[in-house]
């Protein structure tokens, strides 16, 4: 109720935010303050404030006041058996084909959960584990004070249209040659701290919003990026596109990491996706991942 209090602006506005009478709020803080027989709040004008020693309270409060918040929800995942939602966050380069799979194997395990299943590019993982806003997170960093495990790591191959004028040049391709041409690159889905990543020496980019997107602007013969080995080989295997003669860096792999978002919250359906995505990996990614 004090934490209330302060962040409404006053004990009518925590009243109705907390769904109870401006007197009990009222009796609740000064009980407080009585039985710590220490000054918490003091009134300015219509407006109640913290004094010293209640910002230095209230500061170490809030981290109680969190876990019982997540001891209620713990409570209520327990009672409900499979959560109601599970939200899931996964990179792009995550393989399409593996995470229909696992899809597939949760809906049938968890029929009743409704799943939220978002694409990730760049920050767009990680913002999700730090905010919270995903119970399991596929992300090529882990935040600080997080953990998660190694899951596969993704081959991006820099590639083109078979007729691009890149492959006209009679020589394995530099920087410089790059840089005459436009470059597609995926947006960062994060919004606090986007990142690039990979070599953006291309003065003339086109920026979209999917993997799939880049993917049909070089088979258009618009541009040249490096895209996910899985993604294009179909388009290898029937000529569309090849793979650029580069002098270094026609590939680059990428490690994919696999977060339980909050483990001591974490349902059965949490759980389940947790080890539907180790038990998917390509067979090639289970050959290193095997002890």
């Amino acid at each position: 109720m004090l934490a209330a209090v302060v962040d409404e602006g006053g004990f009518a506005q925590a009243a109705a935010t907390l769904n109870r009478s401006q007197s009990a709020v009222s009796y609740a803080v000064a009980r407080l303050q009585e039985s710590l027989n220490v000054p918490l709040l003091a009134i300015e004008g219509r407006k109640a404030v913290l004094t010293a020693h209640g910002s230095v309270l209230l500061k170490r409060s809030r981290s109680v006041v969190g876990d019982l918040a997540n001891l209620e929800k713990l409570a209520q995942t327990l009672r409900q058996g499979w959560e109601p939602e599970l939200r899931l966050v996964v990179d792009a380069a995550f393989p399409r084909e593996h995470l229909l799979k696992i899809v597939a194997e949760l809906q049938h395990l968890c029929p009743n959960t409704q799943m939220q299943l978002s694409d990730a590019v760049l920050s767009g993982a990680e913002e999700a584990i730090t905010d919270g806003t995903a119970d399991v997170v596929v992300t090529t960093r882990v935040p600080s004070g997080h953990l998660g495990d190694w899951l596969l790591d993704v081959t991006f191959v820099a590639v083109a249209k078979s007729t691009h004028p890149l492959f006209a040049t009679g020589h394995s391709l530099t920087a410089e040659d790059l840089a005459r041409h436009v470059q597609v690159v995926v947006r960062d889905s994060g919004v606090r701290h986007p990142r690039d990543e990979g070599w953006l020496g291309a003065d003339l980019r086109c920026t979209v919003g999917s993997t799939e997107a880049s993917l049909a602007t070089v088979e258009a013969g618009l541009a040249y990026a490096w895209l996910p080995e899985h993604l294009i080989r179909g388009s290898l295997q029937r000529g569309v596109i090849k793979p650029l003669p580069l002098v270094a860096g026609a590939s680059r792999n990428a490690p994919l990491y696999l977060v339980l978002v909050n483990p001591d919250l974490a349902g059965p359906a949490a759980r389940a996706a947790i080890e539907a995505f180790q038990r998917h990996r390509p067979l090639d990614q289970l050959e290193r991942a095997a002890p």
